[in-house]
């Protein structure tokens, strides 16, 4: 409790206030201050201080600091109070940060600082003006919730709108796909119409499979597969394919620091952060202009992070894409991030792409930084926590075989089920399917012939696929794990058998993702 916290063996000599004196002001104002010597000592106390923390001022004047302070926050105050009296400056505290005060009943409140140093006959003491934004924070919150519903609205609209042409060229493909072959004698069907209106239906399916990835990966919802990635590697590994993007009239440079670090996050992940940026880049660049790509090492003090909002302490890398386009004002900048906004004229994007950053860089422990001005171009700067780890390849969990054998494959969807088998037979594999866990279960006390794959839904009634997974590997060491999934959300503990060698691919996945999973291969993004 607050009253039980140690108060210093030495009275410190208190700054009074007289009815006339300097000190008599600091009572007319609105806010708490206080000030505290270098033994963490209170000095001095307002009149406001007394009513906003429910101390008498008797009570406060010599007391501990750290009564005024959640108990969360006490253990490292004092290290951070001797280093201001050593280096002090007039600084503001709290601006954009949750910084917390706690009352004699033990209640705590949103508070914003400001630090001033004042030397002293008696030695340096610091003056603290504490803010109550109790009010302030309540409507941050009710406008916070109404910005959500708003994106919300937003989010349905491009959604329905987005997937309703999708689904339309798939089903009008598949209409005059079904009409041709219905209508056709032998010998008669145009097999190059068909493959075309095969192609495109691919490939309506596969915008969509790309839309539902972005969705997931701004609602922080998407399983990655995290390692340990060089960055600089990973940015000349898809330069190839930027350059290619970007077309002849604009100019791709890289910058990139030797040794700058390495970061942790899912490959395909920074490869669809290169390739959102780049192509926004070139789409501010109509005339031609020129893209740069860099990295560098950065440290954030704690000093630094007191004062920017999301920044914690620690060593970082930073990506940055800059181009030298057209730039935004500071109303676009403000929506930049929301999901379904864009600059760009209807059917020319989704407007999900820096969403989707802005989702995948949290995700990993970052934050971003924007910069830009109308005429003078843009730059996104990305930092991700520095891990000392060795970068690696990534090791394949079964090591890579031409042998087939009999895989069971469990999935309560029966579309999908089929689909499944057929692809799994079609490439060699002897196939027993269940549609849940528990039939998979039975099936496998009854099986008199080895089974060598799993291959199963991770969502499903009953048992679900990972403690499926689990069981099975248990059983059966060695077995080979695909689980498949499209509803992200439910397969928090995913890790846990990914450690053990399972691989995960989501939903929709090709054959050719599937298979390559299934033996071991590394899944192209």
């Amino acid at each position: 409790m607050a009253q039980d916290l140690p108060v210093p063996a030495r009275r410190p000599k208190r700054l009074a206030p007289s009815p006339g004196g300097h000190l008599a002001v600091l009572d007319a104002s609105p806010n708490a201050i206080v000030a505290v010597d270098a033994e963490g000592a209170i000095t001095y106390a307002n009149a406001q201080t007394a009513r906003t923390f429910g101390y008498p001022l008797a009570e406060l004047l010599g007391a501990s600091v750290d009564m005024l302070l959640p108990a969360r926050a006490v253990e490292g105050h004092s290290e951070h109070r001797a280093a201001f009296i050593a280096n002090s400056r007039a600084r503001p505290m709290g601006i954009g940060l949750d910084l917390w005060a706690r009352r004699k009943d033990g209640t705590e409140f949103p508070v914003e600082i400001s630090l001033s140093p004042l030397d002293t006959e008696d030695g340096r003491v610091v003056f603290a003006t504490v803010v109550d934004i109790s009010a302030r924070k309540a409507a941050e919150s009710q406008l916070l919730q109404a910005q959500k519903l708003e994106s919300i609205g937003r989010l349905a609209g491009g959604i329905a709108h987005d997937f309703s042409n999708m689904l339309f060229a798939i089903r009008g493909f598949t209409d005059m796909l079904i009409e041709d072959m219905e209508g056709a004698t032998p010998g008669s069907f145009d097999t190059e119409a068909g493959l075309r209106s095969l192609r495109s239906i691919e490939d309506a399916a596969g915008r969509a499979s790309a839309l539902t990835q972005q969705l997931l990966a701004f609602g922080r919802r998407q399983v990655v597969q995290p390692r340990v990635l060089d960055v600089n590697a990973s940015i000349r590994a898809v330069q190839p394919l930027l350059e290619r993007l970007i077309g002849e009239t604009v100019d791709l440079r890289l910058s990139l620091v030797q040794r700058v670090g390495r970061i942790r996050a899912d490959p395909g992940q920074v490869d669809q952060i290169l390739l959102n940026l780049v192509v926004n880049a070139r789409d501010a660049m109509p005339d031609g202009g020129l893209i740069t790509i860099e990295t560098s090492k950065v440290v954030f003090d704690e000093a630094y992070a007191m004062e920017h909002f999301a920044v914690e302490p620690g060593e970082f890398v930073m990506l940055a894409v800059s181009d030298t386009g057209v730039g935004m004002d500071h109303e676009t900048r403000q929506h930049i991030f929301e999901p379904f906004f864009t600059t760009k004229e209807l059917g020319r994007g989704t407007g999900l792409g820096l969403a989707t950053i802005y989702g995948i860089v949290q995700q990993a422990g970052g934050h971003i930084w924007l910069y830009s001005e109308p005429g003078r171009g843009t730059t996104f700067k990305l930092y991700f926590p520095r891990v000392d780890t060795e970068a690696a390849e990534p090791q394949a969990s079964v090591a890579p075989t031409t042998s087939r054998g009999t895989v069971l494959l469990v999935e309560d969807e029966d579309a999908v089920r089929s689909m499944t088998r057929q692809a799994l037979r079609r490439a060699g594999w002897n196939v027993i399917e269940a549609s849940s866990g528990g039939d998979a279960l039975q099936l496998m006390e009854s099986m008199v012939h080895p089974v060598h794959a799993l291959v199963s839904d991770v969502v499903m009634p009953g048992i679900s696929g990972i403690r499926l997974a689990e069981t099975v590997m248990d059983l059966l060491p060695g077995l080979r794990v695909v689980l498949m999934s499209g509803y992200t959300a439910e397969t928090l503990d995913l890790e846990r058998v990914i450690a053990r060698g399972a691989r995960f691919v989501s939903k929709p996945v090709s054959r050719r993702d599937l298979l390559a999973a299934l033996e071991g291969d590394a899944v192209k993004p």
